[in-house]
């Protein structure tokens, strides 16, 4: 069975950005962005898996939105992008989608992780 989960490196502390709120999203041509699950990384810096219990991973476009604003305030500091969403599209449900984002107040990084 499918699954989206998410890991948050904090590049410029070299640590795990534990504590974030994230948002998954998916996109229907009909109601538009519709939240799926919202949560935090934990204190590794991840997600595990975002799917509520009992819901399937479908095809589609999803985004995951994550607040950097207030993640780097708790470290006092204060962040260019507020915050980071990333758009990507899964097109077999069966496969996990691990989407990484390497942060800093001043920029990001993400790919298709494994």
């Amino acid at each position: 069975m499918g699954a989206i989960t998410t890991h948050i490196l904090d590049t410029a502390r070299g640590q795990p950005a534990a504590g974030v709120p994230v948002r998954l999203e998916v996109h229907s041509a009909t109601q538009g962005w519709k939240v799926l699950a919202t949560g935090h990384t934990d204190s590794d810096g991840r997600v595990k898996n975002f799917l509520p219990s009992g819901e399937r991973l479908e095809p589609g476009t999803y985004r995951l939105t994550f607040d950097a604003a207030q993640y780097f305030r708790g470290h006092g500091l204060e962040a260019f992008f507020p915050e980071v969403s990333l758009v990507f599209r899964v097109r077999d449900a069966a496969e996990h989608y691990h989407v990484p984002l390497l942060l800093s107040p001043y920029g990001y990084t993400t790919y298709r992780g494994s």
